[in-house]
């Protein structure tokens, strides 16, 4: 189980065997860190919600651990457990909270949900992003993280918002809308991840009410905007460029043939039109978060 934080990379039902973490690590790390500013607004609300001292947070599909060192800064006096399926990405989390210095509280648990949701303990804080919908029953792993919660705490989960966009809607390159289309094709992926997984449920995405249902209280949702306005740094016009060739890569059987030229172009590095020279790439994109909090 991996949530994959900052990043649309998801691995969900694959062998992880198959995954060349060398290169997927890196990626899902910076994508976090461009994501940045919308974690940090988030967690701040969920300091702003928690009716107790923070003494244990649990990141719970961690990835690469980023807002996991997050979490440790904005609440120095917690334990923060980063949770994860993927051990490559556990030692990225690990090696990130040495170089931050946050080794003494900072720690890693390996766990495959929703079989290991018992071992990893309760917590005052629990935050999950975009890891339930990896899972068949969300309903039940909703239940499942609402008992890990200590009275008093609260359970964030990061699920929804916005797409990414990155392009005018006609670029220059085929047909216009080619990054609404290549959005169509990542909503049927989903779909069709979510129906081969194991015991999977159909659920309507109500997460406020799948909160509620779960015995906490007071369920209600944020959306936090990452806008990050052309002309774009280096830093993100690589992300970026790394981003596309793996929806590319994932989508070639799905899209038209113009549109895999137009693709092959945006992140072709020489090319004038591609993503690391044109002058009007930016990165937009929104996160909705979901909490509710234990009140007995």
């Amino acid at each position: 189980m991996t949530g994959h934080q900052g990043g649309t990379a998801h691995t969900q039902g694959h062998d992880h065997t198959d995954l060349d973490w060398n290169v997927l690590g890196p990626h899902l790390e910076q994508g976090a860190e461009l994501s940045g500013p919308v974690h940090r607004q988030a967690a701040e609300w969920m300091r702003e919600r928690t009716g107790r001292a923070v003494r244990r947070i649990l990141d719970v599909g961690s990835g690469p651990g980023v807002v996991s060192c997050l979490l440790a800064q904005l609440f120095p006096e917690a334990e923060v457990v980063a949770v994860d399926g993927t051990e490559e990405l556990l030692e990225r989390t690990r090696d990130r909270a040495a170089r931050r210095g946050l080794t003494d509280r900072v720690t890693t648990r390996y766990a495959e949900l929703p079989g290991d949701f018992a071992s990893v303990g309760e917590a005052d804080l629990i935050w999950s992003s975009k890891t339930v919908h990896h899972l068949g029953d969300q309903r039940g792993a909703v239940r499942e993280l609402a008992r890990l919660v200590r009275p008093g705490g609260v359970l964030a989960l990061a699920e929804g918002g916005l797409p990414l966009n990155c392009l005018p809607y006609n670029a220059g390159l085929g047909r216009p809308g080619l990054m609404a289309r290549l959005e169509v094709v990542n909503r049927e992926a989903f779909t069709a991840m979510r129906e081969a997984l194991p015991d999977s449920v159909e659920t309507v995405d109500d997460w406020r009410a799948m909160l509620t249902e779960a015995g906490l209280d007071g369920a209600t949702s944020r959306t936090f905007l990452l806008d990050l306005p052309a002309p774009l740094d280096t830093p993100p016009r690589r992300w970026l460029q790394a981003e596309l060739g793996h929806r590319c890569g994932a989508a070639a059987d799905r899209l038209a043939g113009d549109d895999l030229v137009a693709l092959d172009r945006l992140i072709d590095p020489d090319d004038p039109a591609g993503i690391m020279r044109r002058s009007d790439v930016f990165v937009l994109s929104a996160q909705t978060v979901h909490s509710a909090v234990r009140t007995g």
